[in-house]
């Protein structure tokens, strides 16, 4: 059985880890070279599967892209093959990649029509998309699904600036809906608006590019249209979930790790809800050290109530963390309730870690509590399917803190997120190997 980790887990691991480039901001500003025809350049782009399929995508599509090293890459977007949205190519590569949507403001806005088949990705849950169509059409855009072709054209030959109140924050859908505004005509208002940092980082990007937004950072953006946007060189912030990860995974292995250049004041909240879970962590420059740690003791509420840790939009803390949270909580001395508000499916790994001799329960598709082992019983090693992305770095870091050998099969879906993760932990000392 090909693509799989045996994982040979209990060992302290000890170093250097450099996080990658932020994957949920790179699928945003690698789409918005689509806004010019000059050219841009991004620097600390992640080398994982989702983004590379997006940038193949700009490729196929017309765009010139040239990879200078790993984690750079100049794009110019002068022609573009309108044809190509109509081929069973598109339709095969853009359905199977969730980022694909991204492309749809940027096209809008430049060429005034588009055409995108019906977006594929996790299986995390309904994920709605209606908040991106929805911002399209009161922006001007008019919709027409063909059944026959799984297709959805998209006329938007006369945009123009409006009132936009968002249904959700959804960080991709106002990130769309910014690209489709800033070539519009006269002033759009957005409210309820994603204020994430990489949602500030695209608008950043784009004031540079000569776009004209104001209220970056909050959830009321203003945008005046421009007639158009010229080049620039932008680089992406690091991935605040891989950084979280690896807090957690110093917490679980008792590792002392230092976690490189992690722009701490982009962080938010993260590192204090690691804090509440009992881990000692210090800031360096810009580093966070994380002390090798025997026990770590999870915080009570100042009632003496059970510690509860929910996702909300930003600057509350980010869903794709509560699975390592999770995991974390299970060899920590004290209870802690995780509320999952945002997906349905994404505590259904929980049984995994039952197998591995956690203590949990799951309250209902959203809710689970943790009663801590405090690392009086280590985790067993056992085989697992990883079932997305973020429950297969949990279940990673589950095994590598567990007694024995784990097996963790379907790792293309930890990898969809994770640069070179298996060569990354090696170095750290983890006893990982790819089957």
């Amino acid at each position: 059985m090909r693509n799989a980790f045996e994982i040979q887990g209990g060992k302290k691991l000890k170093g250097e880890i450099i996080p990658q480039g932020a994957k949920n901001e790179a699928l945003q500003i690698i789409s918005a070279v689509l806004l010019t025809g000059e050219k841009m350049t991004i620097n600390n782009i992640p080398d994982i599967q989702d983004v590379n399929k997006l940038i193949e995508l700009l490729g196929d599509m017309g765009v010139e892209v040239n990879r200078i090293s790993r984690d750079v890459c100049t794009f110019e977007a002068k022609e573009i093959d309108q044809d190509f949205f109509n081929s069973e190519a598109f339709k095969t590569k853009g359905g199977g990649l969730r980022g694909s949507i991204m492309i749809l403001g940027p096209l809008l806005a430049r060429f005034g029509k588009a055409s995108i088949p019906k977006p594929g990705g996790d299986k995390i849950g309904r994920r709605r998309l209606d908040t991106h169509f929805l911002g399209f059409e009161k922006l001007g855009a008019r919709f027409d699904y063909n059944p026959e072709t799984g297709f959805y054209n998209v006329d938007a030959s006369n945009l123009r600036g409006t009132y936009i109140l968002l249904d959700e924050a959804s960080v991709t859908g106002t990130a769309n809906i910014v690209m489709a505004a800033v070539l519009s005509k006269g002033t759009t208002t957005i409210y309820n608006a994603a204020c994430e940092p990489y949602l500030q980082q695209l608008c950043k990007m784009l004031v540079r590019m000569g776009a004209k937004i104001s209220g970056i950072g909050s959830n009321l953006l203003t945008i005046e249209g421009v007639d158009s946007l010229g080049g620039t060189e932008h680089t992406m912030l690091p991935d605040m979930i891989e950084i979280g990860s690896f807090i957690g995974l110093a917490a679980m292995t008792g590792s002392e790790i230092t976690i490189k250049d992690v722009k701490y004041k982009e962080l938010g909240m993260i590192p204090d809800v690691f804090k509440r879970l009992g881990i000692q962590m210090e800031l360096r420059g810009d580093d966070i050290y994380i002390p090798s740690q025997d026990h770590y003791e999870i915080d009570t509420f100042i009632d003496g109530s059970l510690l509860t840790v929910a996702d909300a939009p930003w600057p509350g803390f980010t869903p794709d963390l509560l699975s390592i949270v999770l995991v974390v909580a299970t060899q920590a001395k004290g209870s802690v309730l995780i509320h999952q508000k945002m997906f349905e499916s994404r505590l259904f790994f929980v049984d995994k870690l039952l197998d591995m001799g956690a203590n949990i329960i799951l309250c209902d598709p959203h809710r689970a509590t943790v009663i801590g082992l405090d690392k009086q019983i280590q985790l067993r090693g056992i085989s697992m399917t990883s079932p997305d992305i973020r429950a297969g770095v949990s279940l990673l870091i589950a095994a590598l803190s567990a007694q024995g050998k784990s097996t963790i099969y379907n790792i293309e879906q930890i990898e969809r997120g994770y640069q070179n993760i298996d060569a990354r932990l090696k170095a750290l000392g983890a006893d990982i190997t790819r089957v």
